[in-house]
């Protein structure tokens, strides 16, 4: 029986690329670039990290791809627009159902698990509507390894004091959904984006457009 619900934040609960608003704010017309660039080169810096054990947290990895990103989009970054771009990273924006789905699922432990830094994920869960539907909120800064390294779910789940088979994880990046059905938790991909099933011997154990389908295991 599963016992937690283990959600990913970014991508899964909160839209990334929400932080287009702020970024069209300082730089006109380069929002939607920025964003999609900043999001490429967090995933690509924090691999890339994590193959060469060389860790960081995510804040610097997060900050280092921002100014990436400006770079390559022809924006030039200042200490002041640099400073409210990561706020707003801080303040992204839940996706439409969530908060809905969550308060449905109130007889299970819910919990946040993410790659970002606690500075990043705790108060993006905490000033977010479903601050009072989240249980608790672990990161792998704990062990300092990113997902999808196996020992990255072996932290959570040695956090949670549950057997792999009490858990469900939910993940929208097909990578994270990959890795924990790898490591043996019950994965559901909340495919957002209707993006195709990896060519892979490792396949998520169902599949959803988005959390509603989560009501299935109550």
């Amino acid at each position: 029986m599963v016992k937690a619900f283990v959600f990913d934040a970014y991508g899964t609960l909160f839209d990334v690329h929400s932080v287009k608003e702020e970024c069209n704010k300082w730089f006109p017309e380069k929002g939607d670039a920025i964003s999609t660039t900043w999001r490429e080169k967090q995933l690509n810096y924090f691999f890339l990290r994590q193959l060469m054990e060389r860790y960081e947290p995510f804040d610097q990895i997060t900050r280092e791809s921002l100014k990436y990103a400006c770079k390559a989009n022809g924006a030039q970054l200042t200490e002041e627009s640099e400073q409210a771009l990561m706020e707003a990273y801080l303040n992204l924006e839940l996706f439409e159902e969530v908060g809905e789905i969550l308060s449905q699922l109130n007889d299970k432990r819910l919990v946040v698990f993410s790659n970002g830094s606690p500075g990043m994920i705790d108060p993006l869960v905490g000033r977010s509507d479903i601050s009072g539907n989240i249980d608790e909120v672990l990161s792998a800064d704990g062990i300092k390894q990113y997902k999808p390294v196996p020992a990255a779910y072996y932290y959570a789940q040695q956090e949670l004091e549950l057997e792999k088979e009490e858990i469900l994880f939910m993940s929208s990046n097909p990578w994270d959904i990959t890795g924990a059905s790898s490591y043996g938790f019950h994965t559901a991909w909340i495919n957002r984006k209707g993006l195709q099933r990896e060519e892979f011997d490792i396949q998520p154990e169902v599949e959803y457009d988005d959390l509603k389908g989560l009501l299935e295991w109550k």
